[in-house]
């Protein structure tokens, strides 16, 4: 089974989660894409709830997603893919306290607060082992590629000139995404 988790005011109906979910089902793949609560605490806890029902899962995250797609790896001892990932969102997601976040798929607005900042900081990984493959653009405009190498020793990363945060092109990474998670 892979778990696709999106980004902050991301969905499971997002164009990622879609591009995976009709890849890995045309390749007779059980895949999963839940939208998930914007709140920390509640992400993970469904994302556990899910794992429970599974004998092998792998993880694939993007940006929030991939922070939370780290601790669920090494949590769980398995292998993810992460996609340009937030880090420090604890530090990044500052700028988004109060009224104004937005999900980007149904364009509903939700309370963030200083308190999901906090409950992120739980879930910060230090470590990741070689079941871990970090997919990075240089042209992400939200998040600096560098910190994988500061934050990480030695990660396996496979790392492009340009795209952008959202990862452009990822449709062709399909395939070695398939061989990482399944060799």
């Amino acid at each position: 089974m892979i778990i696709y988790i999106h980004g902050f005011g991301g969905s499971g109906e997002g164009y990622k989660a879609k591009a995976f979910r009709n890849y890995f089902q045309s390749h007779n793949i059980s895949f999963l894409a839940p939208s998930l609560s914007y709140i920390p605490e509640l992400a993970i806890n469904t994302l556990e709830e899910l794992i429970a029902n599974f004998k092998d899962v792998k993880f694939i995250g993007s940006s929030l997603g991939g922070y939370y797609a780290l601790y669920l790896a090494r949590k769980f001892c398995t292998k993810a893919i992460v996609i340009n990932p937030g880090l420090y969102p604890y530090e990044r997601l500052k700028s988004a306290l109060g009224y104004y976040a937005c999900n980007f798929y149904d364009e509903s607005h939700f309370e963030w607060k200083k308190e999901h900042l906090e409950m992120l900081k739980l879930f910060d990984c230090h470590q990741v082992s070689n079941q871990t493959l970090f997919l990075l653009q240089k042209g992400d405009e939200l998040l600096d590629y560098q910190d994988v190498y500061k934050k990480f020793q030695n990660p396996q990363i496979l790392l492009e000139e340009g795209g952008s945060h959202s990862y452009e092109g990822i449709e062709s990474k399909f395939e070695l995404i398939k061989s990482f998670l399944f060799d």
